[in-house]
């Protein structure tokens, strides 16, 4: 597959807990990248973090949460990042949703 130079990130911050259809809305969302034919996504998970509500998400062992922060990056044309927005923005009940503009410098598979 192909990506062009000038390319779009996109950014979801959720919480892991969130579901859709009864499956965690991070495996969701990079299901239907991969559906959609996106170059690719990756899902980051977070050791600390808050967001609109202010109540701090941490891994730490006495405060352990059940719903810590992840963010899931995807890079793509910027054509093709506005359909899967489009495509997702229903599903994200609670979260923050960003873009950028990315310049691709290398995308390609082993050279096996």
């Amino acid at each position: 597959m192909k990506i062009a130079t000038e390319g779009q990130l996109l950014r979801i911050f959720i919480g892991e807990s969130a579901k859709h259809d009864g499956k965690p809305l991070y495996e969701w969302i990079v299901l239907e990248a991969r559906e959609q034919g996106m170059a690719g996504a990756t899902v980051l998970k977070g050791m600390m973090g808050f967001g609109a509500s202010s109540r701090i998400h941490t891994a730490k062992i006495l405060r352990l949460s059940l719903d810590l922060p992840l963010v899931i990056e995807i890079v793509d044309s910027p054509e093709k990042i506005v359909a899967f927005l489009e495509h997702i923005d229903g599903v994200i009940d609670s979260g923050l949703v960003t873009l950028e503009r990315a310049e691709v410098k290398i995308y390609r598979t082993d050279k096996s």
